[in-house]
C-alpha cells in the first residue's frame, strides 16, 4: 500500500467495518432487508445504500440524478435530503442487487485504497459540494461506516466489534466533541469540571473542564470535587452521542453524580451527529 502512515488507521478501520456489514447482510432473505434500523425512516435496505453512497462518494462518482418524494417525514433539511438521494434511488433494488453493489464497491474502494498515493492535506470533495482535506475525509468516513455497521447489527440482532479499529476512531471522534457539548450546549458554569468514566470494550476516563470565559477542554486527568460525573457503558455511550437512543431509554444504564441540573442537560444535549 501507498497509503501515507497517518492515513493507514482509517483504512484499516473502514476495511474492518465494511467487511463485516458485507458478512451481516449476505445471508439476508429479501424480507429483512426491509427491517428497521435506528436511523429513522430507514431500513436495512435505506442503510446499505447509505453506506454505498458513502463510498461512491469516495470514489469521485458523479450523483444520482433523482427527484425524492415529497411525503419522506425524516428529511427535513438540505444536509438530509443530500443524504437521502443516495438512499431512495436504491429503494426499490433487490436483495441479490444490493449485495452485488456492495460488494463491487468494496473492490473498487480497495483498488483506491492499494493506489492512494495523495497527501493527507490534498483537498477532497466533501458533502453538499465542501472541501475537506484526505485525511479529514477518510477519517470521517471510517467513523460513519463503524456506526451504521453498529446500526445495522442492531437491526439484525447480530451485537459485536464494539472493540474493533473502527470503535478506537469513534471514541477519538465522540470525545472531541465533549468540550462543546458540556462547556457550550449544557452550560457548565465557569471553572468547573465533569467527569466522563466509560466502562466496557472500550474503557476510558476523561474530564472536560470548563475555563473562566465558559471556555472547554478535555483531558485523562481525574478532577477533584467535579461539578457532575457520568458514568456509563461504551455501547451507550457511543448510542446516545450518535443520537440512536434518548436519554430516558437508557436511563438504568447510567449513573450521575453532581449537580442534577447540569447532568440533565449533558444528557440533554448528547447527541453530536447529524
Amino acid at each position: 500500500m501507498s497509503l501515507q502512515p497517518s492515513l493507514q488507521s482509517y483504512a484499516d478501520a473502514w476495511s474492518h467495518s465494511i467487511e463485516a456489514i458485507s458478512e451481516l447482510v449476505s445471508p439476508l432473505v429479501e424480507g429483512e432487508w426491509n427491517r428497521r434500523t435506528p436511523c429513522p425512516g430507514w431500513s436495512v435496505r435505506d442503510l446499505v445504500s447509505h453506506v454505498i453512497g458513502l463510498d461512491s462518494e469516495m470514489l469521485g462518482d458523479p450523483r444520482p440524478i433523482h427527484t425524492l418524494p415529497r411525503d419522506l417525514y425524516h428529511v427535513t433539511n438540505e444536509h438530509q435530503r443530500y443524504t437521502e438521494m443516495q438512499v431512495d434511488v436504491r429503494r426499490h433494488h433487490t436483495a441479490p442487487e444490493m449485495t452485488s453493489e456492495l460488494e463491487y464497491t468494496i473492490i473498487r474502494r480497495n483498488r483506491q485504497l492499494r493506489n492512494e498515493n495523495r497527501q493527507p492535506d490534498t483537498k477532497v470533495r466533501g458533502p453538499l459540494g465542501t472541501e475537506v482535506t484526505l485525511e479529514h475525509s477518510m477519517r470521517t468516513h471510517a467513523f460513519n461506516v463503524w456506526v451504521h455497521e453498529q446500526d445495522l447489527r442492531v437491526a439484525v440482532g447480530r451485537p459485536g466489534n464494539l472493540d474493533s479499529p473502527g470503535a478506537s476512531i469513534a471514541r477519538d471522534e465522540l470525545l472531541a466533541a465533549l468540550p462543546k457539548v458540556v462547556a457550550k450546549d449544557a452550560g457548565a458554569p465557569a471553572n468547573s469540571a465533569v467527569v466522563f468514566d466509560v466502562h466496557g470494550p472500550v474503557e476510558f476516563l476523561r474530564t472536560v473542564r470548563v475555563d473562566a470565559e465558559g471556555n472547554g477542554s478535555i483531558d485523562g486527568a481525574p478532577s477533584l470535587g467535579p461539578a457532575a460525573t457520568l458514568t456509563l457503558d461504551w455501547e451507550t455511550f457511543g448510542r446516545l452521542a450518535c443520537g440512536r437512543v434518548t436519554p430516558e431509554a437508557v436511563a438504568d444504564r447510567i449513573k450521575t453524580e453532581g449537580d442534577p441540573e447540569l447532568t440533565t442537560a449533558i444528557l440533554r444535549n448528547f447527541t453530536v451527529t447529524r
